[in-house]
């Protein structure tokens, strides 16, 4: 059995869920889904990152200890997953005691192995993004993803030897041992390299973090505290060189703002602890709303809930997944919401399944039976309907999905690829109806017909697993209208369901509900 690990960023808690995290989290769903479908043995990890000086400064404003407001912000991310229905295996709290001690067992190790010393760090210090910054990374002098103007640091502190781990970060950078894509973001992190690394601080003067177990006037600074998550998700206590059944990650899911760290700090943490690296780093895009970035100054934020009142959970899910292609930045708004959900989701397939269970029950009507097609390619009035149309959309879906193309994938299941025309399922189908008229062969009582909507009802079976892993709701609801337990079906071997002619001619088929209302703008 193959293994599937992949991570979302464990998400800072100094504001609540916006859908820039709910793209992250959707779209590993997505993967996650996917490779469970394909019987893969999954586990996704997703979580908070709760310590750090700027969630202690909010804390301190709302005048509530720093637990208090990282269990309530915490919480808000819990449930914002749940609504969305996201699937994960684990949520993990940096909070969480068995994280705590088994961080202070890895730092100790790393101190007792010399990769730890004392000294003294000065840099500028971006509070915001919890990192230090290089006059080259500020624009104007102001850090370019906060606006704001980094404060010269200068403490003792305790370093991390990141420069003896370098030369191995960029071998295995260079040779996709560590892969790092889109291809783009692997040539700017060798670039970065080209320098080599320098010492970095791994400690802060705080009073809220891990204590380090040999000094308990410092606290771990977040990201190493925030990095080794990704094992203490998985159980791991941590120990040197024991390595977790499910590590390494196979795919880290990142936003191009914490690429860097991930593809520095990280791997030199994971080299001196004796461990695998993680398999890939993908990193999307940021979500621009209507071309701006959301700022709460601004007043453009968009949280999930807002989405999901307005076109209900499975339908936000699929708008996040297609609204940009995977990897790349996105200019969003709700007008250009509420046009992709009315077209491809109202008027195509809630249309698409509409139309054919109404066509299906004119038929039983008229006292017209289905009639089981075989794997031989059906030539009617000119329209070509084969099988082999259904072998190369499930290839090109999952080779669409394995290689983290989200996107693409959606524009194969919706035949909006033009490249592919014929591999989808809605534009295909509504070309099909169209093409054959089944309602003109139902009114002259042509059992004909009954072949035709075989192939109909059968490919909208193929769609509804296709549509699984972005919209788990509806794929249930259409497949339990063609007398499918979804559940159940999820236990079976994949590769049977993929086969064409699963559908029985005597199944109990019934029309479903509206599945897309339409929106008025």
């Amino acid at each position: 059995m193959k293994k599937f690990y992949i991570t979302t960023p464990i998400y800072y808690i100094n504001a609540a869920p916006h859908i820039g995290h709910a793209y992250s989290t959707v779209s590993a769903d997505i993967l996650a889904r996917y490779h469970r479908m394909r019987g893969d043995k999954t586990f996704f990890l997703t979580g908070t990152d709760e310590h750090g000086e700027k969630n202690l400064i909010i804390a301190e404003k709302e005048k509530i200890n720093p637990q208090e407001y990282a269990d309530k912000v915490s919480l808000l991310f819990k449930d914002a997953w749940q609504k969305l229905n996201i699937s994960n295996d684990n949520f993990i709290r940096t909070t969480d005691e068995k994280h705590i001690l088994a961080v202070q067992k890895a730092l100790q190790y790393l101190y007792d192995k010399g990769y730890i010393y004392k000294g003294e760090h000065s840099g500028l210090y971006c509070s915001g993004c919890e990192q230090y910054k290089t006059e080259k990374d500020l624009v104007n002098g102001l850090c370019p993803d906060h606006k704001i103007k980094p404060t010269m640091v200068s403490e003792e502190s305790y370093m991390f030897k990141l420069s003896e781990f370098s030369g191995q970060i960029k071998e295995a950078i260079e040779k996709d041992e560590l892969l790092i894509l889109p291809r783009s973001k692997k040539k700017e992190i060798l670039s970065f390299l080209k320098n080599g690394l320098k010492d970095i601080s791994f400690s802060r003067k705080i009073d809220w973090g891990i204590k380090l177990p040999w000094d308990n006037s410092q606290v771990a600074y977040v990201w190493p505290d925030a990095f080794l998550n990704y094992l203490t998700g998985l159980g791991w206590d941590g120990t040197a060189g024991k390595t977790p059944e499910m590590w390494p990650a196979d795919v880290h899911l990142m936003s191009k703002d914490i690429l860097r760290v991930h593809a520095t700090i990280w791997p030199a943490m994971l080299l001196a602890l004796k461990l695998p690296l993680p398999k890939k780093l993908f990193i999307h895009g940021f979500f621009l709303v209507d071309g701006q970035k959301m700022s709460k100054s601004i007043g453009n934020v968009i949280a999930p809930n807002d989405l999901m009142n307005r076109y209900g959970v499975d339908a936000t899910r699929f708008l996040l997944a297609s609204a940009t292609p995977f990897g790349h930045d996105g200019d969003i708004g709700i007008e250009k919401f509420d046009e992709k959900y009315n077209a491809d989701l109202a008027n195509g397939l809630g249309n698409l399944i509409s139309r054919s269970f109404s066509l299906y029950e004119q038929m039983k009507k008229a006292g017209i039976e289905l009639q089981k097609t075989g794997g031989e390619a059906e030539n009617y009035k000119g329209h070509v309907f084969s099988h082999i149309s259904i072998e190369n959309a499930w290839k090109s879906y999952g080779d669409s999905l394995n290689d983290l193309k989200i996107d693409r994938s959606l524009a194969l299941l919706f035949g909006s690829d033009s490249e592919n025309r014929g591999l989808g399922v809605v534009n295909f189908l509504d070309n099909y109806i169209t093409s054959t008229k089944p309602w003109e062969l139902i009114k002259e009582k042509d059992e004909k017909v009954g072949k035709i909507m075989y192939n109909i009802l059968e490919r909208i079976r193929h769609g509804a697993w296709m549509i699984y892993p972005f919209m788990p709701e509806i794929a249930e609801i259409i497949l339990d209208s063609l007398g499918f337990d979804l559940k159940k079906e999820l236990k079976s071997n994949f590769q049977d369901r993929e086969k064409w002619g699963i559908l029985s001619e005597k199944a109990k088929i019934k029309k479903p509900k509206i599945l897309f209302p339409r929106i008025n703008s």
